[in-house]
């Protein structure tokens, strides 16, 4: 073994907790062009559609095995009231999408088409009620319109709206940032809200619902527990209700402030260590909040679901300050990287993790150029698809004796390698993340328990962390076949240049 490469040890017969599929989940908000000129193109674009739904955009995301797409919101779920989104088009009630860009929403994308454009992913709909300014009626009516088959009112009005069967949607947010946009309400104010609407969200026929309530933001641990003290009492033998399934959690990473967040394509290497120092803190945030919900919980069946994570940047220059747009580079490609293997730690507890937003918003997937019409794949884009094999597989604890680098970044220590790794249906994936900006490293992987055949590596980098997509190079960050990666007996070496994602697949033996 080199002197200077990281050592590390996967007990590949020995599995740890399922990586939940839907923590590659997405989001996607009425904000900026995420809906309109992102997913929705209407029925009489020149783009390739289906019932206004952008063909190409779903080719994509289905490439991606895409899980779940939670919907409408963010802060405008609790501005919106869903039966404005039902019905004849051009009899839909118009309003001002007060928190995004004060535009005018036609609600032609509503519930059908929320719907329709999940069946054409193959994906599972997360629904988002409105707590904030809705009443728990509109949300109990709005599972009984998309849920109840039989004879009911609501039941009628969907089958009157063309739908003659009811889907299945097992997903559903009790509001969304309540301690903010969604009601500034205090903690304990929540609490009893949540435990109103959980009540008349009902489960019609076979389809069982998985309520999430609206949790913290941050480091907010109060929050949780207050939460958690509506399902079950601390050292009491009392039966728990089952009110909720699982609280969510809000987290981005931006290198400056929120006044002043950071340009997306110009930064120094000081802001891109400040990056990733904040982005790994959503390891704490993660440990922090499982440590208040095992007080209450200790065997784990209430859920985290961080329904909002990813990078903010500044707009860019020229753009609607409200719709949030910015490009997308290898810096943020290594914020995903960095956050799956985080995620993929914490598989006894996270059940679903979004990220904000899927498509031309915040740091999206797909970014459509409304003038040329042309789709670009982001950089973040490809560590979903390189990680896609982590979804619903066992993970495999990755230890290192020695430790691994560490660079010291505004007073902390970061530690510039990240590895994760999972088995599934006879395979291994493992996941490797060179933070250093300048430096390669390499990593010597023991496999123990097994054997591995079949090797096949694939490599995410660019020439500079600034780098990133544009109608005009759409592959100036793509994934390229690796033949840095070498198998000698059960020694795994994988070369890692700067900045780079790496992932390394094979037959288990």
């Amino acid at each position: 073994m080199s002197t200077d490469a990281v050592s590390a040890v996967i007990n590949v017969d020995i599995e740890g907790p399922k990586i939940s599929k839907h923590v590659y989940g997405h989001f996607a908000e009425h904000l900026g062009r995420c809906i309109y000129g992102g997913f929705y193109v209407g029925e009489d674009s020149a783009i390739p559609n289906v019932r206004g739904i952008r063909l190409d955009v779903v080719e994509a995301l289905r490439a991606l095995d895409i899980p779940n797409l939670r919907w409408p919101g963010g802060c405008f779920a609790d501005e919106y009231h869903w039966m404005d989104g039902i019905g004849p088009k051009e009899d839909r009630a118009v309003m001002v999408n007060t928190h995004w860009g004060g535009v005018e929403e036609n609600n032609h994308f509503g519930t059908h088409e929320f719907m329709d454009l999940c069946e054409l992913l193959e994906t599972e709909p997360y629904i988002s009620g409105n707590v904030g300014s809705g009443t728990v009626r509109e949300m109990s009516e709005w599972v009984e319109y998309i849920t109840r088959e039989g004879d009911s009112p609501m039941a009628r009005l969907r089958k009157q709206n063309g739908r003659e069967e009811p889907w299945k949607v097992k997903f559903w947010g009790l509001g969304n940032e309540t301690w903010g946009c969604g009601g500034n309400m205090t903690a304990e104010q929540y609490a009893m809200d949540a435990r109103k609407y959980a009540t008349y969200c009902r489960n019609y026929g076979d389809n069982k619902l998985y309520r999430i309530a609206a949790g913290a933001a941050d480091a907010d641990y109060g929050w949780t527990e207050t939460l958690m003290k509506q399902l079950s009492h601390l050292g009491c033998q009392r039966v728990e209700r089952p009110l909720y399934q699982a609280l969510s959690i809000h987290y981005y990473t931006i290198a400056g402030d929120w006044a002043d967040k950071g340009a997306a394509t110009v930064f120094t290497d000081d802001e891109y260590y400040t990056t990733m120092l904040k982005a790994n803190r959503t390891d704490e945030l993660l440990t922090g909040h499982a440590n208040v919900m095992d007080l209450y919980d200790p065997k784990k069946e209430i859920g985290i679901v961080m329904d909002e994570w990813g990078t903010w940047w500044n707009v860019e220059p020229g753009t609607n300050p409200g719709f949030l747009y910015q490009q997308n580079t290898m810096r943020d490609a290594l914020v995903a990287s960095l956050h799956f293997d985080i995620f993929h730690k914490h598989a006894d507890r996270l059940i679903m993790a979004n990220i904000a937003q899927t498509v031309n918003v915040l740091q999206a997937m797909i970014l459509t150029d409304p003038d040329s019409g042309a789709l670009v794949l982001t950089p973040t884009y490809h560590v979903f698809q390189m990680n896609k094999g982590h979804q619903d597989a066992a993970s495999l604890r990755v230890d290192t004796p020695a430790g691994v680098p560490t660079r010291e970044v505004d007073g902390k220590e970061l530690e510039t390698v990240s590895v994760s790794a999972s088995r599934k249906d006879g395979r291994l994936l493992v996941s490797l993340s060179n933070l250093d900006a300048q430096a390669a490293q390499d990593v010597e992987i023991d496999l123990r328990g097994g054997g591995l055949g079949d090797i096949e590596s694939l490599v995410l980098t660019a020439d500079t962390l600034q780098s990133h997509n544009t109608p005009e190079q759409l592959e100036a960050v793509a994934p390229q076949k690796y033949d840095g990666v070498t198998l000698d007996g059960t020694k795994l070496r994988v070369h890692l240049p700067a900045h780079s994602f790496v992932t390394v697949a094979g037959t288990l033996a």
